[in-house]
């Protein structure tokens, strides 16, 4: 059988930073999504949920200093997981998405009920 390691999100930008590792540009930044339902009250509620998203310059990829905060992308790539020690010893995991294609939305991200 097939293993399917794919994410696509689409949502706002949250903080960018730009890495340059010898001939080709890292870019690493973090993105809201929204996820909207009904309370038990019938009242409206917003999750939303941060990720974090590192992409490298190619060909699929819009210039990134195009991509700031506030601006609403489309992503494509796979969920990536790792583990490590935190300073008090702990041990973690994060996840992160590496990107392989990332398109400029038009106006912020909207979602309906």
């Amino acid at each position: 059988m097939e293993q399917i390691n794919k994410i696509e999100l689409r949502g706002n930008v949250g903080n960018v930073h730009l890495q340059n590792t010898g001939d080709k540009v890292a870019i690493r930044f973090s993105l809201a999504t929204n996820y909207f339902y009904k309370g038990k009250n019938g009242e409206a509620v917003i999750e939303t949920t941060w990720h974090n998203i590192t992409a490298w310059e190619s060909k699929n990829m819009p210039d990134f200093n195009s991509i700031t905060k506030g601006t609403t992308v489309h992503v494509y790539g796979r969920l990536k997981s790792s583990k490590y020690k935190a300073a008090d010893g702990t041990e973690r995991q994060s996840y992160e998405v590496i990107s392989n294609r990332i398109v400029l939305e038009e106006g912020p991200a909207q979602d309906q009920f």
